[in-house]
């Protein structure tokens, strides 16, 4: 039986942590193969910490950036990737998306976590959805034979936006990630040009856990992870 296989897609380098680490940290605590694809490294808009630093340059920041991610990514069982497409604004090029399209061919993902397609608050992150939506589209050939090679249709997913109510952002898929959060936390504090955000994605996956915990009613939920499914579920009972 091959290993189920679950790609994440952010629209910059640290994304993918905020959002999702617990998630894939999960995942592949059970055997998953992760993929985390970061359309750019976020060194225009998502770094100001680093452009504090006196005399320093795009080159450096995008080298920091990938080295804080691939750090991240390991500490949750994942490989990391950059297309090192530029950021604020994300333009997705003919050959980025080709790109993206490949990636889906040749990975072959069951799931896909990625953005919204609407945040008022950040002009990259809906690009980002749009990209992986046509991607996805564009490698399945819409689930029937097609003249071009096309994989299984992936379950498509969306992760918690900052701003969630701003982002027409419907949580209906909690994943309990109590088992794993000291690897997100871990994966957090590897993330040294936000970290103003480790509080609030930690406060957020407290605030979740209740959710999960009065949805589900199991105690033993104490941190968790929203996320928005976006395709119905084909099944054989209920």
């Amino acid at each position: 039986m091959s290993k189920k296989k679950i790609l994440v897609v952010g629209a910059h380098s640290a994304d993918f942590v905020w959002r999702a680490a617990g998630t894939v940290a999960v995942m592949t605590s059970q055997g998953c193969e992760a993929t985390v694809i970061a359309l750019s490294y976020g060194e225009r808009g998502e770094s100001g910490e680093l452009w504090k630093e006196p005399n320093q340059t795009i080159e450096n920041v995008k080298r920091i950036r990938h080295e804080e991610a691939r750090a991240a990514a390991q500490i949750v069982g994942a490989t990391f990737r950059c297309f090192d497409l530029s950021d604020y604004p994300l333009t997705i090029t003919d050959a980025a998306l080709a790109q993206l399209i490949a990636v889906f061919r040749d990975l072959q993902p069951d799931i896909v976590l990625t953005h919204t397609p609407s945040d008022p608050f950040n002009p990259d992150h809906p690009v980002a959805y749009q990209a992986v939506h046509k991607a996805r589209l564009l490698a399945a050939g819409a689930g029937v034979a097609s003249a071009f090679k096309r994989i299984v249709p992936p379950e498509l997913f969306l992760f918690e936006p900052h701003q969630p109510e701003l982002c027409e952002f419907m949580p209906n898929t909690f994943i309990d990630i109590t088992p794993v959060m000291e690897q997100k936390v871990q994966a957090m504090q590897a993330m040294k040009a936000q970290g103003y955000l480790q509080s609030y994605y930690t406060e957020l996956a407290s605030r979740r856990g209740n959710h999960a915990r009065r949805i589900s009613g199991n105690e033993q939920v104490k941190f968790a992870e929203a996320l928005q499914r976006t395709l119905p579920q084909v099944v054989s009972t209920l």
